[in-house]
């Protein structure tokens, strides 16, 4: 089988593989679309992350889907033939992060697209069956690629508590910012900000529903969060990890409010007024990847509640990988997607 693997940053190389050979709880999955994170643009410009460093050959790319080529003798909830959506974690199952179902906290998973863990720009890829779901009808393969950036959504509005008739302020109207507002309007909240810098993403955030979008480099966010909302919004989602959006985003909740951290900063350490946040009882809460999402996602999408398919800007032939990750590095794309079949 042919995949695409990173040598060095910048530096696709397309190789022939074996297809992997199953595990008895394991289903071969057949690769027909991939979707372009931030993570794998990162890892593609500097080749490393925090303190990983791609010293091997590494297959990108964590948002995928496809069709069930071949199931593992122990699995039985699976078929050839069905259009799945890959969820890129497996955890260890056994840690107690696993034993509560938090298992996104588990130090032991092996996550798609990072050093030791190869990721689904390849045309098969063999995962266990407990972490392959069956697609809805109606949903195809491109939008359920987007489960994985939903599910980050999810995750955050869950750990943001967002409830009926809340007012969400979004940072960043990137993949993550613009399917979070969908997700938290559909637990109910009625108002929804979305902040960029971009006027070609704020208008899309619009198009898609947004009930405001402020312009950061043109608007004092505080004054107009406090103009459209008096005190502050119930929640705010910080998705972009820009140092100054998660200064402006803990000045945003109202008293007793809640701001949840998802975009991950370039230094870890941020100036924080931490009287503010005394005075005013805010809750800081962290939300990394998702657990027990993707089912949730596949409905969200099926009832039409998150437009998957409206954060798409481009989509390119598995044979153009290098033009696809050049293209996703441009300012006004929210989206790109790689056709692998």
């Amino acid at each position: 089988m042919k995949a695409v693997s990173l040598l060095r940053p910048g530096s696709f190389e397309v190789d022939m593989r074996e297809t992997p050979t199953l595990g008895a709880s394991e289903v071969l999955v057949e690769v027909t679309d991939v979707g372009i994170c931030g993570s794998d643009v990162h890892w593609y410009q500097h080749g490393e992350m925090g303190n990983r460093t791609v010293e091997e050959p590494l297959v990108l790319g964590h948002e995928s889907a496809g069709k069930i080529a071949e199931v593992g003798d122990a699995v039985a909830d699976h078929a050839v033939g069905d259009r799945v959506a890959i969820e890129p974690g497996v955890p260890c199952g056994e840690c107690a992060y696993c034993r509560q179902g938090a298992y996104n906290l588990c130090p032991d998973v092996e996550f798609m697209a990072t050093p030791g863990t190869d990721g689904a720009f390849q045309e098969y890829v063999a995962w266990p069956a407990e972490y392959v779901y069956e697609l809805p009808k109606g949903v195809n393969t491109r939008e359920g690629a987007l489960c994985e950036p939903i599910s980050v959504g999810i995750h955050a509005v869950r750990r943001a508590g967002v409830e009926v008739g809340d007012s969400v302020l979004i940072m960043g109207a990137g993949p993550i910012g613009l399917l979070a507002a969908d997700v938290a309007r559909a637990a109910g909240a009625t108002d929804v900000a979305v902040v960029d810098v971009v006027e070609s993403k704020l208008d899309r955030a619009l198009d898609r529903g947004a009930d405001f979008a402020f312009n950061s480099g043109e608007v004092d966010v505080n004054n107009r969060v406090r103009t459209e909302f008096g005190t502050g919004v119930d929640a705010t989602i910080e998705a972009t990890g820009a140092p100054p959006a998660i200064e402006t985003a803990l000045g945003t909740p109202r008293p007793d409010g809640t701001v949840v951290l998802v975009g991950l900063a370039p230094d870890a350490e941020i100036p924080v007024d931490t009287f503010e946040l005394v005075r005013g009882q805010i809750d800081v809460r962290g939300s990394y990847r998702f657990a027990n999402t993707y089912p949730t996602a596949m409905s969200l999408i099926a009832d039409g509640d998150v437009d998957a398919a409206g954060i798409i800007d481009f989509e390119l032939p598995f044979d153009r990988l290098n033009a696809a990750f050049e293209r996703a590095t441009d300012t006004d794309v929210i989206k790109g997607m790689v056709s692998v079949r």
